[in-house]
């Protein structure tokens, strides 16, 4: 087993010892698609260099932040969500080191859109989020945060929109070898990595790409769960690694678990494209990408009851996780005259199949469990889209922008849990559906630039939706279409300043779970029911951006954005009649409504702080709030999980005499609350600290340390759990603080460190 102390001083060390002095270069960037074959930059321009990246500043009239891959890559991120750490505005509520299930403005998943290329990801999660941990870092040529949509893209993300584009035919020259190691400290597990690319030019205007690239990943956490009859006594002041005397000897204790939760997989990708070019400005691509995950989860849990810790059970879960992502993408732009025809067409696929096997024992001997249960999960999803506009105006003070965008939705989901000691199969109509989608979308979009100081965009998008749900006891229709204004203007005084203001209407679509027609006994209180509604509206959003950036000498941005966000058609359960059970029967509705703001401050420049080299400085901060009215019980409060303050802070260093540079960020947010209908969560973290250092070997070789988690931060749960099995008796329970259990969890996992050598020729 690999010693964690001695590598994080190993690493630690090399950082001090690093010699000092490094003089930045200005670091040629991927070109737009008309570039020739002279103009593009070699692998080894943009993969071994001592070059400080910052933000990009934008022309587009609408508020984006865009960061090439360069802004991220001396941190070595495996995956898009750890990318994502460092951006302003980014959360994420999971587990430690895991980066997966993005939080735009800190609200729910849900209303963060993800597309790939412009183009939406299909995910897994009934909410229709997409869970970012699944795009390798090294398929990205950069990341879009689009903080207020165009009418020309997609009109979901009520908090915003990733758009995540993918390394292209015309980023480099060249090619690119990486081998790799990953290491947990806690318990010296390493996993190799690797990855191949190459780009090049079968003639002056046809380019192409291809790359591969494998990973291995392992995190294994460790969680304890102390549980209480009451609110305890005793504060919590530290983590307890382990059983902690002061929480057993508490008068209201009652049970400790012990929990060791490891994720151990691998991710197999691969991305290619071939484009053309023709004419004036024209030209074909046709590309495409994949990702195959193939994971592991295993948990084991041993409790232990009352101040005499009397062992009560053990309980193992052994998770296989087979998870595809597939993207085929052709677009065509040719140019006829003043006009420019645009065609483009793909197809988008997700497929998981996901087998839990469930094992339980009474004594404290692993080797003797018996198999309790195997629940098997299958999610068949497939998009075919469409794109179809012209353009006329390139170049000139006024553009127009006409086209349709079309969209062939089929999601198939099947759940179902085979019982071992009664050999009986159950199938779970909550999650056996599908869904059929067809959107038509027109949308008309005008910009105006009389100089080169002033833009204003503004357009309209009428969505058209056309939704057929077929569940256990039925098959449902709905018909919608919504149309949804935008308008940008964007001003620039001056050739350092420039102001931004936005208006746009932006949607959530409802989870696939709450328009399946199904009946889902016992929920949300044990004598109640649930019934699905196929008739849910979209969530729509009134959204206001406000911004101003200015340039720091010639690389550096200071950017401040000011948001707000009415959200009108929550979706909430409603009580319309009473259950056969004593309880009452619910439905999701379109009754709610809320409110979100804050202010983004992002902030990054190279500065010369010493004579040996350019440094370069990071910062973000985020504010938030919100209010809306809790659907149990008709109390305000703010949205779910969504943070008082997001942050991130770090630096930069050059040694330019030993080709050396190394750094360090720290991120971290505030604490957040969750309300459900049964328990409210009191949630927090501590700072996530990562820190690299790397030396260039020549012009063709680089070679990387990065250690993210140094500070091992641990995730604080608190758990109050209300007594009763109705719906009624559970909220007289929460307005009298009857609780049925209190549990205070805590998890961490540990350090880890990752070598990395990156070869350019």
């Amino acid at each position: 087993m690999i010693d964690r102390k001695t590598i994080l001083c190993g690493c630690a060390l090399a950082a001090l010892l690093a010699p000092i002095g490094a003089v930045a270069q200005d670091q040629a960037g991927a070109e737009s698609s008309t570039q020739s074959a002279g103009d593009t930059p070699r692998a080894n321009d943009i993969i071994v260099t001592g070059n400080i990246e910052f933000r990009n500043r934008t022309d587009d009239p609408n508020p984006v932040l865009s960061y090439d891959l360069e802004y991220f890559q001396k941190f070595e991120p495996v995956s898009v969500g750890e990318m994502l750490k460092r951006v302003p505005g980014v959360t994420f509520t999971s587990d430690v080191l895991e980066y997966d299930a993005v939080q735009f403005r800190g609200l729910p998943p849900g209303y963060t859109q993800v597309l790939i290329n412009g183009r939406r990801a299909p995910g897994g999660e009934a909410d229709r989020s997409f869970f970012v941990d699944r795009i390798p870092a090294e398929l990205v040529e950069r990341i879009e945060l689009v903080r207020s949509p165009t009418a020309d893209q997609p009109s979901e993300g009520a908090a915003g929109t990733l758009n995540i584009i993918t390394k292209e035919s015309t980023s480099f020259e060249g090619g690119f070898l990486k081998g790799g190691a990953l290491i947990n400290t806690r318990d010296g597990g390493v996993r190799p990595s690797g990855a191949i690319a190459y780009a090049g030019h079968i003639s002056d205007s046809t380019d192409f790409w291809g790359a591969l690239n494998y990973q291995k990943r392992r995190n294994p956490k460790k969680k304890v769960s102390y549980r209480f009859d009451d609110t305890p006594v005793t504060d919590d002041k530290r983590f307890p690694d382990g059983l902690d005397s002061k929480y057993v000897t508490d008068p209201e204790f009652n049970n400790f678990e012990a929990q060791s939760d490891t994720r151990d997989g691998s991710d197999l990708s691969g991305s290619g494209e071939i484009r053309t070019r023709f004419g004036d400005g024209g030209h074909f691509r046709i590309g495409g990408f994949f990702v195959d995950t193939d994971r592991d989860e295993d948990e084991t849990s041993l409790t232990w009851e009352g101040a005499d810790l009397d062992f009560d059970g053990v309980e193992t879960q052994h998770e296989e996780i087979d998870q595809q992502t597939y993207a085929v993408t052709a677009d065509a732009l040719i140019p006829l005259g003043n006009l420019k025809l645009g065609i483009a067409g793909a197809w988008n696929a997700y497929r998981d199949h996901t087998v839990a096997s469930t094992f339980k024992g009474d004594e404290e001997d692993l080797s003797d469990l018996e198999a309790d249960e195997v629940e098997t999960t299958r999610i068949k999803d497939d998009e075919y889209t469409g794109t179809l506009f012209l353009r006329y105006g390139d170049g000139g003070p006024f553009k127009v922008k006409a086209g349709i965008d079309l969209l062939s939705k089929t999601r198939n989901g099947f759940n179902s849990v085979l019982k071992v000691e009664d050999d009986e199969t159950e199938v779970d109509p909550a999650a056996n559906f599908k869904i059929r989608e067809k959107r038509y979308d027109p949308y008309l979009r005008l910009t105006f630039e009389p100089a080169s100081a002033l833009t204003v965009d503004a357009g309209l998008r009428y969505e058209i939706t056309d939704r057929k749900t077929t569940g256990a006891e039925g098959t449902a229709k709905y018909n919608a279409d919504l149309l949804n204004p935008s308008l940008h203007i964007r001003y620039a005084p001056t050739s350092r300043d420039q102001f931004r203001a936005s208006v746009a209407r932006t949607v959530r679509r409802p989870n696939y779970d709450m328009i399946s027609p199904y009946v889902q006994e016992e929920s949300p209180g044990d004598d109640d029911n649930t019934i699905g509604n196929p008739s849910l509206r979209n969530e729509q959003a009134w959204g206001v951006d406000v911004g101003y950036e200015r340039r720091l000498g010639a690389k550096g941005i200071l950017g401040v954005n000011v948001f707000y966000r009415d959200i009108k058609d929550l979706i909430e359960l409603v009580a319309f009649e009473n259950s056969d059970a004593g309880g009452q029967n619910f439905r999701p509705q379109n009754i709610g409504d809320g409110q979100t703001w804050g202010v983004e401050v992002d902030f990054s420049t190279p500065v010369k702080l010493f004579g040996f080299g350019e440094t370069g400085l990071f910062a973000n901060y985020t504010y938030l709030d919100s209010k809306t009215t809790d659907p149990f019980t008709g109390e305000e409060r703010r949205f779910n999980n969504q943070p008082h303050h997001i942050y991130n802070v770090g630096f930069i260093q050059n040694v330019d005499p030993a080709d050396v540079s190394f750094g360090a960020t720290i991120s971290g947010r505030s604490r957040a609350t969750e309300s459900n209908f049964d328990e409210t969560v009191s949630l927090r973290y501590d700072p996530d600290l990562e820190a690299f250092v790397e030396k260039r070997i020549g012009k063709h070789f680089v070679l990387r340390a990065s250690v993210q988690n140094l500070l091992d931060r641990v995730k604080y749960e608190d758990f109050r759990k209300y007594d009763g099995d109705s719906y009624e008796e559970i909220l007289k329970a929460r307005a009298d603080g009857d609780l049925d259990e209190y549990e205070i969890e805590r998890e961490h996992s540990g350090p880890l460190v990752q070598l990395t050598l990156r070869a350019a020729f």
